[in-house]
């Protein structure tokens, strides 16, 4: 396996991502890691800030100079697999266990480089108390151990170099076994619909109230509204 050497570990770091894309611009290599037992300035998608406590969450992000043109469903699907059974993907890669958000992934690339920089972070051993009180709801955790943060980022990196080397049809048929939006009304900035799955080129596929269609190619989608 490629992914994952050579790797620095720190232990803290403000953004994991932020050290990935010095690391990237400096030339590292495909596959290289940066993981951290306390990220404490990690950045989300729509520029949300992301912090755990120590040793609790695995806090990654990987240097690609492989890069598919639908990376972040290659990811949520990679991350999903490495989970188990019970996780779903919100489209694009936001994994889900039982409704609540467990684990979150963010790339962030620079074609004209030849890289991108995938940062995952993934509630592993966190206790609903350390969830922020106005996420509880929405964010949760896998309950696991705190041994376990080792054991799920090498499932990770094993899962994503597989779909990497995937045809991506073949990546597609596995993001839409885990779809956890098809069905169910969703709404985003300029419109509202019902969400049906993905297209062959990874876009969030949703029937409009007037019978049309549209395709999503990025953005924030929430559940609910009606069409």
């Amino acid at each position: 396996m490629t992914l994952g050497t050579p790797r620095l570990h720190l232990r803290e770091l403000g953004s994991t991502s932020d050290r990935a894309r010095e690391l990237a611009a400096a030339g590292a290599p495909h596959g290289t890691l940066v993981t951290t037992d306390h990220q404490v300035a990690g950045r989300g998608r729509q520029g949300r800030t992301w912090t755990t406590p120590p040793r609790r969450a695995l806090t990654m992000s990987i240097v690609l100079r492989e890069v598919p043109p639908i990376l972040p469903l290659v990811a949520g699907v990679a991350v999903a697999e490495a989970i188990g059974a019970a996780a779903r993907i919100k489209w694009p890669n936001d994994i889900l266990v039982e409704g609540r958000k467990v684990a979150g992934i963010l790339a962030e690339g620079r074609p004209s480089d030849g890289w991108a920089v995938l940062g995952i972070g993934v509630n592993v051993a966190l206790r609903d108390d350390d969830l922020p009180p106005e996420l509880r709801d929405r964010a949760g955790t896998l309950g696991r151990g705190e041994e376990d943060v080792e054991v799920l980022l090498a499932a990770i990196l094993a899962a994503l170099e597989r779909g990497l080397a995937a045809p991506q049809e073949t990546v597609l048929e596995a993001w839409r076994a885990r779809d956890a939006l098809t069905g169910r009304h969703v709404t985003w900035t300029g419109g509202r619909g019902i969400a049906d799955g993905v297209d062959g080129d990874g876009r969030l596929v949703v029937r409009l109230g007037d019978g049309g269609r549209a395709a999503l190619e990025a953005g924030e989608v929430h559940l609910g509204g009606r069409v």
